[in-house]
């Protein structure tokens, strides 16, 4: 008898760690084109949080204005996630599309600030570091 009980523990177990549980489709389910650029947006978001700003200002959240551009809030963005991510393939093409738009995305800024520097390098090719060199006559040398 206990061999059974064991045996049954084991196969409720077993099947219980192997769940494929989908969830319910929420009604105000976020599209996946819309998911993609949504998370997209976060990434870009979140990494702006270490930078400065155009104020010289450093980590602001920038995630309210994301849900704003959106329109959505915080729990509609959870739910989708959750749904999405319950069918673990499908939300794993969805992280690979959203990787390679950031891939993208970088290659591109990569591109204009090789650009940039290029351009600088063509109009100022003498420049060159200034060094501090104290007058002759200055009090503080001698």
């Amino acid at each position: 008898m206990k061999k059974i009980i064991v045996l049954f523990l084991l196969i409720s177990l077993a099947f219980s760690c192997t769940s494929n549980t989908i969830y319910e489709k929420p009604k105000d389910l976020i599209p996946k084109d819309s998911m993609i650029d949504l998370l997209v947006d976060m990434q870009l978001a979140v990494g702006a949080r270490s930078g400065k700003n155009l104020d010289e200002k450093y980590g602001l959240d920038y995630m309210p204005l994301v849900y704003e551009k959106y329109n959505i809030d915080s729990t509609r963005f959870t739910e989708s996630s959750f749904y999405y991510a319950s069918d673990i393939d499908h939300y794993t093409k969805i992280l690979k599309t959203v990787k390679s738009r950031l891939k993208k995305l970088k290659d591109e800024n990569e591109a204009v600030l090789e650009e940039q520097d290029s351009i600088k390098k063509e109009n100022y090719p003498k420049l060159k570091k200034r060094t501090f060199k104290p007058a002759v006559n200055d009090s503080l040398v001698k």
